[in-house]
């Protein structure tokens, strides 16, 4: 199970006035009329997205398995004085010391506001197995005191290689020495075009010290989005999709005493869906072998009513648990609930997303007007490359269509939750 990292620094206290100031900071920075987490959201790929590459341009890049995150860089204009956050998608906030952001154009003044998207993982060196903290960055919202979420990608992602990322290489490179007091180290993500899938698997994420959890598509032209956005696809093999519920257990009755659950028995798991606001929805039900039930409590930590990630078991036809997702204040929303559901009967395997990749190449050679010509080499595939993506005749393949039965009803109270037993059972926390 792979681990995800906490998030470093000191947690900003809740509903203070420095996170409502920043929160508001924030807010201003992306132009949005609310204070919100401004982080964009991927949806799930599926059959029909290969014809959306085919149409328009798009990047591709490994997903990493970490915590996303917001870096923002907030820097007071008449003092000069910077100060560095990491926002969680939970819109809380942790300040940072020991770490710094040179001004593009002079390196002795300070980066001004910049916010920046990326993920924290955790890097396991091979053959020391020293463990590395690393944010890698792969978009921006706001860099140098610019709002630049109108822009298009390659636009945003220069600014993000050239203003965010350079200054502070080469700062790190002339004084080394400050990586000593650095929280985490920072990298940028290598991006390419979307006809290179073939490189991103068979050289990028073979070459992770992380864990990977799939592919991210994100399209060159469209602005960045706060929310949901089409524009940006997320890829994983059908059987590797994976659905974050809420997690709430039921109890069996006492078999001397039927109105009162026994918290000593094996519980029944249910999977809640998110329906927006506060509101969950009854699902379906997680499987749990006898097994995983005893490791489970071995563990004592809380289990009832914690967001778990799951995918589809086939040999059981049952959910199956995955990990405990703390990082995120929420499941899925049930309308994103519905689309993983249908990734996971229409999903797309790797060998089609190869298959699709010269028809996709030559799709972007039309755009630019040129012919189409043979797959580039490995060398030619990175986005900030002179290289020009091709496109040959439209390959269609017909797909059968399959309906996805979606099972959703109203949630009704229960006895046998927590909040009717005692916090400890037998030593569990609850």
């Amino acid at each position: 199970m792979p681990s995800i990292p906490d998030l470093p620094g000191s947690l900003v206290q809740r509903n203070s006035e420095q996170e409502s100031w920043l929160k508001a900071h924030v807010a201003k920075l992306c132009h949005m009329d609310r204070p919100r987490f401004p982080g964009s959201q991927p949806v799930s790929f599926s059959v029909r997205d290969l014809d959306k590459l085919e149409r328009a341009d798009y990047w591709v890049c490994e997903k990493s398995d970490g915590v996303r995150v917001l870096f923002l860089i907030q820097t007071d204009f008449s003092s000069g004085d910077q100060t560095l956050y990491l926002i969680d998608r939970h819109n809380t906030y942790h300040e940072l010391t020991g770490i710094f952001f040179p001004h593009h154009e002079n390196p002795r003044n300070p980066l001004r506001n910049t916010l920046v998207d990326g993920e924290l993982v955790r890097d396991i060196d091979p053959k020391t197995k020293v463990a590395t903290l690393r944010l890698l960055a792969f978009d921006c919202l706001v860099v140098d005191d610019q709002n630049v979420m109108s822009r298009p990608l390659d636009k945003r992602y220069g600014r993000l290689q050239e203003w965010f990322y350079k200054p502070y290489a080469k700062m790190m490179k002339d004084h080394p020495y400050m990586a000593e007091s650095q929280p985490f180290d920072v990298k940028v993500k290598e991006i390419n075009f979307s006809y290179h899938v073939e490189k991103v698997f068979a050289v990028d994420i073979p070459a992770l010290h992380h864990e990977n959890d799939g592919l991210i598509y994100t399209c060159v032209n469209t602005p960045y989005t706060p929310g949901t956005d089409p524009n940006i696809m997320k890829w994983k093999p059908p059987s590797e999709n994976s659905i974050d519920f809420k997690l709430v257990l039921r109890f069996p009755p006492m078999r001397n005493a039927p109105d009162r659950p026994d918290f000593h028995a094996k519980p029944v798991f249910l999977l809640h869906v998110w329906c927006g606001d506060t509101k969950y929805e009854l699902y379906d039900e997680m499987y749990v072998d006898d097994a995983e039930w005893e490791r489970l409590k071995l563990s004592r930590d809380q289990i009832d009513d914690r967001i778990v990630e799951v995918h589809w078991d086939a040999g059981v036809a049952h959910w199956r648990m995955m990990r405990f997702r703390d990082d995120k204040p929420h499941g899925n929303h049930r309308s994103v609930v519905e689309n993983i559901i249908q990734s996971i009967i229409d999903g797309v395997e790797k060998d089609t997303l190869l298959a699709r990749s010269n028809a996709i190449r030559n799709a972007w050679k039309a755009r630019l007007g040129q012919p189409p010509s043979h797959p580039p080499s490995q060398a030619q595939t990175h986005p900030n490359q002179h290289s020009q993506p091709q496109r040959p005749p439209a390959l269609k393949i017909s797909y059968p269509a399959v309906k996805a039965e979606i099972r959703y009803g109203p949630l009704a109270p229960s006895p046998w939750s927590k909040v009717a037993g005692p916090a400890v059972v037998a030593g569990m926390k609850r």
